[in-house]
């Protein structure tokens, strides 16, 4: 599909916001611990992506109640929906000179019901002028996601004839319906009843 970049400047993409923390020590320090054991920018991508993608479970899928949505805290707390894990993702990518856009799904059930906008990242890596879509929202049954330069390796793939989406747009920042759903839920519970529909 076509990613479509909002933004004029790459700038945009590099930038931090109130969720995408990477200024805080602790994404600094996790982006130096992964750097260390990388050392170019592709590698340092794969590692950040895998670290967040393993590291920090899906709250959904561990359980936890909480809700996190600064990139910091996804990190300390070590939990996070999709949103959350592609705020983080972006952070330590970001911190490291890398394009990072936030980009989103409409997802549903395998009847098409209940259908939520769902989070990932594209990236764009030295040399290469194509942002590639990454969804670090952690694997499970049924879900296999991995970092690809080549063809996608998602962990939902649309399925058009449900009306699923791919939203082409490249967004630098947070989409208000996803900010506003994640810092109003007092826990995930609440969250599920407020996630996005659709975006503009």
């Amino acid at each position: 599909m076509e990613l479509i970049q909002k933004e004029p400047s790459l700038d945009a993409y590099l930038a931090a916001s109130e969720a995408i923390d990477h200024t805080h020590p602790l994404v600094r320090d996790t982006s130096a611990a992964l750097w260390a054991d990388t050392g170019d920018a592709y590698s340092y991508a794969r590692a950040a992506f895998e670290y967040v993608r393993d590291a920090i479970p899906h709250s959904a899928d561990s359980g936890d109640p909480r809700v996190t949505w600064r990139a910091s805290d996804v990190l300390a707390a070590r939990t996070g929906i999709c949103y959350a894990k592609s705020f983080a993702l972006a952070a330590l990518l970001r911190h490291r000179g890398i394009p990072t856009a936030l980009c989103y799904q409409l997802l549903g059930e395998d009847d098409g019901s209940d259908q939520v906008v769902h989070g990932l990242v594209a990236v764009r890596l030295p040399g290469d002028d194509t942002w590639r879509r990454q969804d670090p929202r952690g694997n499970k049954p049924g879900v296999d996601a991995r970092f690809s330069l080549g063809p996608e390796r998602l962990a939902f793939p649309v399925r058009p004839h449900l009306g699923e989406i791919d939203y082409p747009d490249l967004h630098a920042t947070v989409p208000p319906p996803v900010l506003a759903a994640l810092q109003q839920a007092e826990d995930r519970s609440a969250l599920w009843r407020t996630l996005p529909t659709s975006l503009p």
